[in-house]
C-alpha cells in the first residue's frame, strides 16, 4: 500500500519532492499510527462488503473499520457477524487467485467476547486482519476488551492492534474527566504496544447535550466538545514518548453550502485542458467545512481522521501531504550540527525555526512525509486533489 497509489507513476513524480512511502499490514507501529489517514467505516451487514472494500482500496482509502456497534441495530449483530466472516473468506480467495491488495481492515465490537469470537470464525482469513475498534473506552471496560485482544493474538498466531474510541461520558463531564483521562492513560499505557491509535467520538460527545453542530462549524466550534478534545491532547497526546496518535473526528455533511474553495479550483492551472465534468466534481465536492476542521485537527495535535462517506477521503489525504515548507523547516531543525540548539532563519525567509522548541514537531513531520509525501515547491491542496480525483 501506499497513499496516493490510485495516482499513475507520471503524475505521482510531478506532485511529490518525495513520494509516499510503501507499507504494509507488517509494518511498524508508529508507521501504521501515522499512515492510517482517512479511515472510512463500513456497517459490517453490507451484503457486498467484500466488493466495496476491494473498490474504496483502488481509490486510495487505506484503512477501514467495518462495523458491529452503531451503525446497525441491535437485532443484526449476529447476521453482521457471519457476514463478516463470508466477506473475509471473498477476500482471501480474491488475494489467493492475484487480487489487490486490501486496506488495513479493522472491526468495531460492542463487547470483549467478540473479539475472540471473530477471530477464531475468521481461520486462515484473519491474516486481513489488522485489529479491532473498541468502543465507549474507560480504564474498566478498556482491560476486558484488550486482555480478549491478547487472547485473540494467540490464536490467530499474528499482531493484532486495538484503536479505542474515546466517548463515554465519563470522558465528557467535567467532574469524571480528570480521573476517567487517567484511567486511560494508565489502561493504554499498560497494553502500549497493543494499542496502534486513539479515536474520538465526538458524535456521542454532542448527544450528551443534545447538539449537532451545522455545516458550518467544526467540532472545535462547539466549545464542550472542544475543551474535551484539548483535554484528550494534553493527557494523551504528548510528544514525550508517552503519547498515542489520537485521531480527528467524524464529518457528518455531505453537502455543505458554502464553498469558500470554489474559485481556487477554477483558477487552479492544473485544472487546463481537464474535462469539465472533471471541473464540476471538484467545484461540487463537499469540502468547505471538512477542509476547516482537517486543518483544525492537525493544529490541535490530531492525525487522521474517521470518515463516514467515500468522498471525504482524498482531501484528508491532500490535506496530510506535507508541504515542501514543512519538510525543509523539519530537516533544518534536525540536523547533526544543529544538536546544541540554537536558532534559525527558515529557508523560505519567513520564520523562526528555534532547534529546541521545534524538534519534536519536525520530527512528527518528517513521520508523517514518509506516509504522505512532500509536496514539490508549486504544488498545493488543490493540484493533489484534482490529480486524486483524476486517478
Amino acid at each position: 500500500m501506499r497513499h496516493f497509489g490510485q495516482i499513475p507513476s507520471a503524475v505521482r513524480t510531478g506532485l511529490f519532492h518525495r513520494e509516499p512511502a510503501e507499507f504494509t499490514a507488517d509494518s511498524p507501529a508508529r508507521t501504521l499510527a501515522v499512515a492510517l489517514g482517512a479511515t472510512l467505516y463500513s456497517p459490517a451487514t453490507r451484503p457486498r462488503l467484500a466488493d466495496d472494500i476491494r473498490k474504496q482500496a483502488g481509490r486510495g482509502v487505506v484503512s477501514m473499520v467495518l462495523c458491529l456497534e452503531d451503525s446497525i441495530s441491535d437485532a443484526d449483530v449476529e447476521a453482521g457477524e457471519a457476514n463478516l466472516v463470508r466477506q473475509f473468506r471473498d477476500l482471501a480467495d480474491g488475494r489467493a487467485a492475484g487480487g489487490p491488495d486490501v486496506p488495513l481492515l479493522f472491526v468495531r465490537v460492542r463487547e470483549p467476547r467478540q473479539i475472540t469470537d471473530l477471530t477464531a470464525r475468521l481461520g486462515d482469513t484473519v491474516g486481513l486482519l489488522s485489529g479491532f475498534v473498541l468502543p465507549k473506552f474507560t480504564e474498566a471496560r478498556g482491560a476486558a476488551f484488550l486482555e480478549a485482544l491478547t487472547r485473540a493474538e494467540h490464536t490467530a498466531g499474528r499482531r493484532l492492534y486495538a484503536m479505542p474510541v474515546l466517548e463515554s461520558p465519563e470522558l465528557l463531564h467535567l467532574e469524571t474527566r480528570a480521573e476517567t483521562l487517567a484511567g486511560i492513560a494508565s489502561i493504554t499505557d499498560k497494553y502500549r504496544d497493543h494499542v496502534l491509535a486513539l479515536r474520538l467520538g465526538v458524535t456521542d460527545f454532542c448527544s450528551a447535550y443534545g447538539l449537532r453542530r451545522s455545516p458550518d462549524m467544526t467540532a472545535y466550534d462547539v466549545k464542550v466538545v472542544a475543551h474535551v478534545i484539548a483535554d484528550v491532547v494534553n493527557v494523551l497526546g504528548r510528544a514525550d514518548g508517552t503519547g498515542f496518535t489520537i485521531t480527528g473526528p467524524v464529518w457528518e455533511y455531505f453537502r455543505p453550502g458554502e464553498r469558500m474553495f470554489k474559485p481556487q479550483l477554477r483558477r487552479s492551472p492544473f485544472l487546463e485542458g481537464r474535462a469539465e465534468d472533471l471541473r464540476t466534481a471538484l467545484i461540487e465536492h463537499d469540502m468547505d467545512g471538512l477542509l476547516r476542521e482537517i486543518e483544525l485537527d492537525r493544529a490541535n495535535g490530531l492525525l487522521g481522521k474517521t470518515c463516514i462517506h467515500p468522498t471525504h477521503v482524498l482531501p484528508v489525504h491532500a490535506l496530510s501531504v506535507v508541504s515542501h515548507e514543512e519538510w525543509s523547516d523539519a530537516q533544518d531543525i534536525l540536523r547533526p550540527e544543529q544538536g546544541g540548539g540554537g536558532v534559525l532563519r527558515s529557508a523560505y525567509t519567513n520564520k523562526m525555526n528555534e532547534v529546541k522548541p521545534h524538534r519534536a514537531w519536525a520530527e512528527r513531520t518528517l513521520v508523517r512525509a514518509e506516509a504522505f509525501g512532500v509536496a514539490r515547491e508549486d504544488v498545493g491542496f488543490v493540484e493533489l486533489l484534482t490529480a486524486g480525483l483524476a486517478g
